[in-house]
């Protein structure tokens, strides 16, 4: 110990401890995951923006593609929309592809191609929250920024027996009070990947590995016996079963598709014709009616070959799928048409590329 050390409160001693543990753990057996190897700003952003509610092994692909795509903060400004969420397709949340492109040609044009090291500067981007804000400020420039997610909450919470889940402000507020006190301020950015990282590979939801955890000395959630107690679990938001009829319209080896799907969702991607409703014969009816509008011609409906289901955040959606003929050339409508073989490569949903697997698959 030296003499600082000796001159500091118990309690404080304790945090330099756990911090140092932390710290020596990450640095010892963080995964070498692709944007470690890539400190610069832009490639920060993109990974911070890609890791949002989506696992770490699906975001891999779609980084190195993204970032061999699109290296530099001016190739993404001047790619066109399109190809950007061509790439990201199948990544799910679309609405962040859309605000990333956004921003990047808002940062080419207002701040001479350079992402802003500005805390209120970065903010003001679309789609560039406070957690995304202080993530990029911490890791990439290395300003004293803590960051908290859903596995940054968890570790807090156990290492100091909190009460509450992450929904309640009271709860957030006492784990950002501790995460000032622990946070290092000559390493951020490393302590808040090593904390998440922690969370991710350790300190898990249920059955955390405590004993291999470095900080489990310092853990009162370890020390109770009971690390699963914290944090409360948060409450979750009802599942709401939803029917959806999709057309499935096919000529000379192309499939016709539009932009969005129904009620509002996956508006900048192509999704086969559909329409939500609150029983099958429902949904049916109401897919009728929109292509009706669509292409200003009689309709001949199928037999439904096959069904599946898919899930968009609190929506469990059975998906029902009709052959659909008509005589209209389509010339003014919103409908496109896209080559069977290309499908996978353009700017479809993630239901969109399910419907065309079912569909390759045959009944």
């Amino acid at each position: 110990m030296t003499n600082s050390d000796a001159l500091k409160p118990k309690s404080s001693q304790q945090q330099v401890k756990l911090r140092r543990a932390l710290l020596a753990w990450y640095r010892r057996c963080a995964r070498p995951l692709p944007w470690r190897n890539n400190s610069s700003p832009y490639a920060v952003w993109v990974s911070e923006v890609m890791l949002q509610q989506t696992q770490v092994a699906n975001v891999i692909p779609y980084y190195l593609r993204f970032l061999q795509a699109f290296p530099t903060l001016k190739s993404l400004a001047q790619a066109k929309l399109e190809r950007v969420l061509e790439l990201w397709s199948g990544l799910g949340y679309y609405r962040r592809a859309r605000n990333l492109h956004a921003a990047a040609r808002r940062v080419a044009a207002e701040f001479d191609g350079c992402i802003p090291s500005d805390y209120p500067q970065i903010r003001s981007l679309p789609g560039v929250g406070d957690y995304t804000a202080r993530a990029i400020l911490s890791i990439a420039y290395q300003q004293p920024f803590a960051v908290m997610d859903g596995n940054v909450a968890r570790v807090v919470a156990r290492l100091k027996a909190l009460k509450g889940n992450i929904n309640q402000p009271r709860f957030r507020s006492a784990v950002e009070l501790e995460l000032q006190k622990l946070l290092s301020r000559r390493s951020p950015g490393d302590f808040n990947q090593a904390l998440m990282e922690l969370g991710q590979t350790v300190c898990f939801p249920r059955a955390p590995q405590c004993t291999i955890c470095p900080c489990h000395k310092w853990c009162e959630g370890y020390r109770r016996k009971m690390p699963e107690a914290f944090p409360a679990p948060r409450p979750r938001r009802a599942t709401e079963l939803h029917y959806l009829a999709a057309a499935i319209i096919i000529r000379r080896g192309r499939l016709a598709l539009v932009r969005g799907l129904d009620d509002g969702l996956l508006m900048d991607l192509w999704n086969f014709p559909g329409a939500f409703g609150k029983t099958r014969a429902d949904a049916l009816r109401n897919l009728d009616a929109k292509l009706t509008g669509l292409v200003q011609s009689p309709l001949k409906f199928g037999a439904c070959p096959a069904e599946l289901r898919h899930t968009i955040t609190h929506r469990s959606i059975r998906v029902h799928l009709y052959p659909v003929e008509f005589h209209s050339s389509l010339s003014r409508t919103e409908l496109k048409w896209f080559p069977t073989n290309r499908l996978n490569r353009s700017a479809i949903s993630q239901l969109a590329r399910k419907i065309s697997e079912v569909l390759r698959e045959g009944p």
